[in-house]
């Protein structure tokens, strides 16, 4: 998946909300070595360097950190962006005191490989704020549909057979058995963020125009004769979840978790 396809910008727009819980729950302030894994566009990064804190934003699409470093140029914050991977981070040892990974880290492969690396880039005493979907409700749906529908088109199917199934971050028993043992207490939150629009149809064309899985299988779904199918699938499930009678709203569920690392 490549999320510099499309235009994430609007994608970070719906989450920023959540963003800005995150930030708020990490609480990072000046002198604070803030790290935002899988960063996109930034937005978790600067609202961290608002606050004061060095930052560090790292992920694999190079446009969506060139967006957030021209942003933070513009608004003159202590921010830095780099090309990275969450089971391969571009940071020493001990380099950071607080984690925040607004949806990006629970896309990783390979979960124990990036607990392995925030374990390590984590100074003693220091933190982790992680968001992460709860896989329930209207939005849960419609992107399901859409791996399933666009996966095969370009290979890369959702196997949902697959013996390991991805890992649980939304789980608190989960994390625990992930970070416990590196030294990780673990805490866990809910929350919800609600996704708006003019009409469920208006919601549908915006995620076809920006969203980055649609935009990038464009091509192969209207080659396959899909299009209307999977447009018509989605707009049934938007409408069926449909809060907002005279406009378009549904409300997906998150948690976000907070891994607090003892102490020597």
């Amino acid at each position: 998946m490549e999320w510099g396809e499309g235009c994430y910008e609007v994608i970070a727009e719906q989450l920023f909300p959540a963003a800005e819980v995150v930030v708020e729950r990490a609480a990072p302030t000046g002198g604070d070595r803030m790290l935002d894994l899988g960063c996109g566009t930034g937005s978790a990064a600067l609202l961290g360097a608002e606050r004061g804190a060095t930052v560090t934003g790292v992920d694999p699409a190079e446009r969506l950190l060139s967006v957030a470093a021209a942003e933070a140029s513009d608004r003159g914050l202590d921010a830095r962006f780099l090309v990275g991977h969450a089971a391969e981070l571009p940071m020493p040892d001990d380099s950071v005191d607080v984690v925040v990974s607004v949806f990006g880290v629970i896309f990783a492969p390979d979960a124990e490989a990036a607990a392995a690396e925030i374990d390590r880039v984590i100074a003693p005493g220091g933190r982790a704020v992680i968001s992460a979907w709860i896989p329930d409700g209207t939005m849960f749906r419609a992107v399901r549909l859409m791996r399933e529908t666009i996966g095969p088109l370009l290979n890369q199917p959702d196997q949902p057979d697959q013996p390991t199934p991805p890992f649980s971050w939304h789980e608190r028993g989960a994390l625990e058995g992930l970070f416990g043992p590196r030294g990780f207490s673990v805490s866990v939150e809910g929350h919800d963020l609600p996704f708006t629009a003019p009409s469920p149809e208006e919601f549908v064309r915006t995620e076809e125009e920006n969203h980055p899985l649609a935009v990038r299988a464009r091509t192969a779904v209207v080659e396959a004769g899909l299009a209307d199918q999977l447009r018509e699938g989605m707009l049934r499930i938007y409408s069926d979840g449909n809060e907002d009678p005279g406009a378009f709203r549904v409300t997906s569920r998150y948690v976000v978790a907070e891994l607090v690392r003892g102490t020597p």
